[in-house]
Formats: structure tokens, C-alpha cells, sequence
């Protein structure tokens, strides 16, 4: 689940980078049209949910460590 975070955490920074830049992450590459209201900020939210399940999955395997 790290790597899956990891990745969800470096799509985030690339759609935010590219929108800054002109590119479409979801319309362009992906062939996905977001509603506006969504479009501003699905980069952010692929950036929280990349950190959510980073989090999740680090005190899973420290929660494992200690026993």
C-alpha cells in the first residue's frame, strides 16, 4: 500500500504541475473529463490519498514490528 500511495502522491504532483503548464492530466492523457469544481483540485486530492494510504500503510507495518 506504500507504493500505491507513493504513486498516488506523484500523479498528484504531476497534475498539479501540469495544469500549471497547460497540460490535462484527465482530459488529455487519461481521456477523462472532470466537472470544473473537480478539475481545480483533483490534484490535491490525489495528493491526500497518496499520503492517507502512505500513513495507513507505515503504522501498519510498524504495528507489525512491535510484536
Amino acid at each position: 500500500m506504500k507504493i500505491v500511495g507513493i504513486i498516488l502522491i506523484a500523479i498528484g504532483l504531476i497534475d498539479l504541475g501540469g495544469s500549471y503548464m497547460g497540460f490535462d492530466l484527465w482530459g488529455g492523457f487519461i481521456g477523462v473529463e472532470l466537472p470544473d469544481l473537480l478539475w481545480q483540485y483533483s490534484s490535491y486530492i490525489e495528493m491526500i490519498a497518496g499520503y492517507l494510504l502512505f500513513t495507513v500503510a507505515s503504522k501498519g507495518s510498524a504495528d507489525e514490528t512491535v510484536e
